[in-house]
């Protein structure tokens, strides 16, 4: 079992990730309003990975006998001006995911909980990803400099990611 004080922290992030895959459907939803099918399915993938890492803390509060605690999951935002402007806004959050996994590795690290340190490595090497990946789609949105033809390329591009669940050793 983990301590009071680290289950609290797991079950914040739990829910941190159900709030980040309601975010990603919201910003899915506008994609699809705007006729960019591609970045919605990217964003449609990012849900359902952020989900996969919901289930994995999940997952990890119940093997460790400690008790789960679900949240009400705030409203996310629905309306952005522009493609650009979701994509900043996905990195800014996946900047924030990533302080906020950095902040539980400290408070593992000072109760010395090695097996939740463990577990937490995970999580550090997926957020250099998902910072990377939404960089990536934001530099590409960037070079399109608001040009149809750009974005239907870029749209063309994010529409052939298709979410793979990890395996039990990732």
């Amino acid at each position: 079992m983990v301590s009071e004080n680290m289950q609290a922290a797991l079950n914040k992030q739990m829910n941190a990730e159900l709030y980040s895959a309601y975010l990603y459907l919201a910003m899915a939803a506008y994609y699809e309003d705007s006729d960019l099918p591609g970045f919605a399915n990217w964003m449609i993938a990012q849900a359902q990975e952020e989900m996969s890492h919901a289930m994995k803390f999940y997952d990890y509060l119940v093997q460790r006998g400690s008790r789960v605690m679900l949240d009400a999951i705030e409203k996310p935002q629905s309306q952005w001006k522009s493609a650009l402007a979701v994509s900043e806004h996905v990195l800014e959050h996946e900047k924030l995911v990533t302080s906020m996994i950095n902040n539980l590795v400290d408070i593992a690290v000072e109760e010395k909980d090695h097996a939740t340190n463990n577990f937490l490595q995970y999580f550090v090497a997926e957020q250099v990803e998902e910072e990377e990946s939404a960089g990536g789609v934001l530099q590409k949105v960037k070079l399109a400099n608001n040009s149809p033809t750009g974005l239907l390329l870029v749209d063309s591009e994010l529409g052939k990611r298709v979410f793979t669940p990890s395996t039990p050793e990732e």
